[in-house]
């Protein structure tokens, strides 16, 4: 698959879902998949940066895949509720430039450490 915008992926994930999933799982399922899944990207994270150590059963997993699949429930939630993310980023963006523009800079625990 070539390089697309997120509109085109909120398109293509509504085909897929019409195509193949048969329909959307309820708004409160999907928050539950979307749960699972980003317990699954925890579970990658915590044992490739944090302290835990993989077990057999954990290789399976790849992060990539597992943010993959968070997106992809991400845009299936948005897709049901008529949310438009494209719009929605860049309204978040907006409002990340305005209110936290010095926010960060001004935070002494974000300074480089020496």
């Amino acid at each position: 698959m070539s390089e697309i915008t997120i509109r085109e992926y909120q398109d293509t994930v509504d085909n897929w879902i019409k195509d193949v999933g048969v329909r959307y799982y309820s708004e409160l399922t999907n928050l539950a998949e979307l749960v699972e899944e980003v317990g699954e990207v925890a579970r990658i994270m915590s044992r490739m940066y944090g302290d835990q150590s993989f077990k057999d059963s954990d290789r399976k997993y790849k992060l990539d895949e597992e943010l993959a699949d968070v997106f992809f429930v991400l845009v299936c939630i948005a897709n049901q509720t008529g949310i438009d993310l494209t719009e929605a980023v860049k309204r978040n963006m907006d409002k990340k430039y305005t209110r936290d523009k010095d926010r960060h800079k001004n935070n002494p625990k974000l300074q480089e450490k020496k």
